[in-house]
Order: C-alpha cells, then structure tokens, then sequence
C-alpha cells in the first residue's frame, strides 16, 4: 500500500480531499474552475497547434507570429496539464476506492513539474523574444479592434456556465 494509499484509508471519509475543510461551496468553486480553465486551455493549445501546423510552409517560429503562437501553446499546454490534473483529483476523489484516488493524487505530482516545465518555457521564449518583438511592432501601429472578435467568447463563455452548473450540482449530490 503506498503512503498516499495508507493516509486516503486513514483520513476521514468526505467528499472531497480534506484540504477543503468540509467546505462544500470551496469544493464547486474549485471544481468548476479547474475543470473550465482545463477545457479552455486545452482548446487554446489544440487552437494553437493546428495553426502553426497549417502555417508551417509560410510562418516560421522566428517570425513574431511564429513567437507569438508558441508562447501560448505552450502556456495553453501548461494550463491544461496544471488544470486537468488538479480537477482529475477533485472529481475523481473516492475515499472508499483510496487506490484510484491515491493513483490520481500521484499521477498530478508527477504532472505539476512538467506543466511548470512548460510555463517556464513560455516565459523564457518571452523574454528571449521582447526585444526583436517590440521592434517589430514598432515599426507600424496595428490597432487590434478586440470587439469585433467579441463573438469568439462565446462558446468559452457557455463552456464556465456548464463547468459551475455541473460542479454545484455534482457537489450537493454527493
């Protein structure tokens, strides 16, 4: 039995792992928001990936594009690892399957340094890349028109609602 396994069987039997507290309304925001910002980061790095992969014959990952398509797959990927692996232990936290729940609880562990990993190297392209950035665009304003795009939030917008919706009502019929 390992130790995550023996401290699941030891522990008192909730609903949630005990760092909640007993706080239910703790337990629905946590799991709504880690399952949302798993889902949408996931959908930013596959977003990501498929425009640097439908591009690769005209953008290079030297060109500011190319940059600035890689940090955000790579924080995508980052949040969707970090995000993903804290609501796998939330939703799937079953004191009385302790050998699943103490699987997952170690799965997260060894997932929490490669997302940091991934962060990390977000930031390192970003500052690796500011300064050949910023000259590029200094060179002619592009005003970026953020409403008009206001209509791709949409079905992020819908996909928290579902998350807080499923979240509130997984918890209050445990």
């Amino acid at each position: 039995m390992s130790f995550a396994q023996r401290s699941i069987v030891q522990g008192p039997l909730t609903v949630a792992p005990p760092s909640f507290d007993g706080h239910g309304w703790l337990v629905a925001i946590n799991m709504a928001w880690m399952t949302a910002g798993f889902l949408l980061f996931t959908m930013l790095a596959i977003y990501l990936a498929r425009k640097m992969w439908q591009r690769r014959h005209c953008e290079r990952l030297i060109d500011p594009i190319g940059v600035w398509r890689a940090i955000g797959l790579l924080l995508g990927a980052a949040g969707s690892m970090r995000f993903g692996a804290e609501a796998l232990v939330i939703w799937g936290w079953n004191p009385m399957d302790p050998q699943t729940s103490a699987l997952i609880i170690t799965v997260k562990r060894f997932v929490d340094p490669l997302a940091a990993t991934l962060g990390m190297a977000a930031i390192g392209l970003y500052f690796l890349a500011e300064r050949g950035m910023s000259e590029q665009l200094r060179k002619r304003p592009h005003p970026i028109h953020f409403w008009r795009s206001k209509d791709r939030l949409r079905q992020p917008a819908l996909l928290v609602i579902s998350t807080i919706i499923a979240a509130i009502c997984v918890v209050s019929l445990r």
